[in-house]
């Protein structure tokens, strides 16, 4: 057994979880589940306190008989509950340690340890063969008290597993009598009188009486996590009695968690546990813990605890595979929605994504469009500007040529009524036409840069320093110059150039050749700059 210290502490601990959890079912399953996971821990604990126990077997004299069969009488209730085999064989060793002592109590004691663990295990017959072969002359009152507490545990036992109403019956009224034996030689004020009470209170319906005991034997005395676990499994089953189906669960829980913590392996508030879960649809709590008490049955090695679990396994095995099915095709069903709503979801960005792009391909097309409109906006306003400041010019000088030839016609019909025609070849030689061209191309100079007044810096800077033009105030532009800009206004003809300049197309040519040849830029970025020198 774990020693006193560890068992403490462990009730404890169990206790603290009671107090934590306590308020709803699913905490203290939480509880249960946690304590499964861990309880190799505690199996471990429990192996190590048998070794040490072998340990102090092996190093004991074979002689010392009341020393080896206090360390066997250890070994056979740290197995007890724990594994049938080894349990059974430290019982027959107390017999063999008690029949070399020669005490007719020793021997009485080795023979109730091995009717306890027959009975334990599902073996009726060999346990009452062995409770009817013990004499109780000479032995204390509290073996006797043993002694009819087992025997009244085997009739209450055969009662509840024969379904004969009959044998059920008199099994029980047997089981009442041994239990009211053993609760006449038992302390009043003891834990054993109460137990032995609460047994019988239980086994003949009497309820409210039993639920009474127990709850006195959980709250007043100091028991270990192994009697906590019976006490809370009676009152699991009082209360289910009762019609507190919430209460009888939480206290089956509360004795399947001490069950798993004391590693007892020989117990059925697991196995209940699981079938009432499976009822109220808990399919997968109740698959883990059905799981879990076909696996403690046949560890322990009770035959009558592996059919009581195999008969419900396969059920909740069943429902549970159901679910898993029903589940999975939940599952696929969404995760086909899932992919089917992603797909369209997919398809919806794509032709988002299309729209988008053809958004901004004609929001791209849109802005080029608008810039362009915007140059040639530009463009035309300049042009309208430039024709405003040429038109007007062109107006004003016509309108002076007009008077001109009016003056020069009356000057001539003069001279021509008073027949003095030699004063004629005076009137024609009064008319410089280099000298009014020469005006012309002042007038068009000066309209230009008014125009244009940043062109002759602009156009200096597609040049060396030491090839620039260097025009000075009142001064008119180059023939170079105004080349450029006539094409700069829009006269583009070479033709036109020369005839408006009075030149030869040929020397306008050249001069444009001599003016490109000396310009950083290239001959075909050249005139594009001119272009895109502007107005005011």
């Amino acid at each position: 057994m774990i020693n006193k210290t560890l068992i403490t502490l462990i009730i404890l601990i169990s206790s603290s979880f009671f107090q934590a959890w306590a308020n709803t079912k699913d905490s203290l399953l939480h509880v249960l589940s946690e304590s499964i996971e861990f309880q190799e821990k505690y199996i471990q604990e429990k192996e190590d306190h048998i070794e040490n126990l072998k340990g102090q077997l092996n190093s004991t004299d074979n002689q010392n008989h009341q020393k080896v069969f206090e360390i066997n009488l250890k070994l056979y209730k740290a197995y007890q509950s724990y594994q049938f085999d080894s349990a059974f064989t430290y019982a027959r060793k107390l017999q063999e340690a008690a029949r070399k002592m020669g005490f007719a109590d020793k021997a009485t004691q080795a023979k109730l340890a091995l009717s306890t663990i027959l009975r334990s295990s599902g073996m009726y017959k060999e346990a009452f063969d062995s409770l009817n072969a013990i004499q109780l002359k000479g032995v204390t009152d509290s073996l006797k008290i043993e002694f009819y507490r087992q025997k009244a545990l085997a009739h209450y036992d055969l009662a509840a597993y024969n379904s004969d109403d009959y044998y059920s019956t008199l099994n029980g009224q047997k089981g009442n009598q041994f239990v009211d034996a053993a609760i006449s030689l038992a302390d009043s004020n003891g834990l054993v009188y109460y137990q032995l009470r609460g047994l019988k209170a239980e086994a003949i319906g009497d309820y409210l009486t039993a639920l009474e005991i127990f709850q006195q034997i959980v709250e007043n005395f100091d028991i270990s996590l192994h009697e906590s676990a019976m006490a809370y499994y009676s009152l699991g089953r009082i209360h289910l009695a009762l019609g507190d189906e919430e209460k009888s669960l939480e206290y089956i829980t509360r004795s399947a968690i001490a069950d798993v913590q004391s590693v007892t392996k020989e117990t059925v508030a697991l196995m209940d546990l699981a079938n009432r879960l499976y009822d109220l649809g808990e399919l997968s709590l109740a698959y883990d813990f059905i799981n879990q008490a076909a696996e403690d049955a046949k560890f322990y090695g009770a035959r009558h605890r592996i059919l009581q679990v195999s008969a419900i396994l396969p059920e909740i095995e069943s429902a549970k595979l159901a679910s898993v099915e029903y589940q999975r095709k939940r599952l696929m069903t969404f995760l086909i929605t899932v992919t089917l709503l992603s797909l369209m979801v997919i398809g919806f960005a794509f032709i988002i994504f299309r729209q988008y792009r053809l958004l901004k391909l004609a929001k791209k097309d849109l802005t080029q469009s608008n810039s362009k409109l915007l140059e040639v906006n530009e463009k035309l306003k300049e042009a309208n500007k430039i024709k405003e400041e040429y038109i007007g010019h062109s107006f004003t000088k016509d309108s002076e040529y007009l008077d001109k030839l009016d003056r020069f016609k009356k000057d001539i019909d003069r001279k021509l009524m008073s027949k003095k025609f030699d004063d004629l070849h005076h009137v024609l030689k009064s008319i410089n036409l280099k000298q009014e061209r020469e005006a012309l191309f002042v007038k068009f100079d000066e309209i230009f840069l008014r125009l244009f007044p940043n062109f002759i810096n602009t156009f200096n800077s597609y040049f060396k320093e030491e090839d620039q033009f260097e025009i000075r105030n009142n001064q008119s532009l180059p023939i170079e110059l105004r080349i450029f800009a006539l094409i700069r206004i829009g006269i583009t003809d070479h033709e036109q150039i020369a005839s408006i300049l009075g030149y030869s197309v040929r020397t306008i040519y050249n001069y444009k050749t001599k003016v490109k040849s000396k310009s950083i830029l290239s001959n075909e970025e050249f005139e594009q700059k001119v272009m895109e020198i502007r107005t005011v």
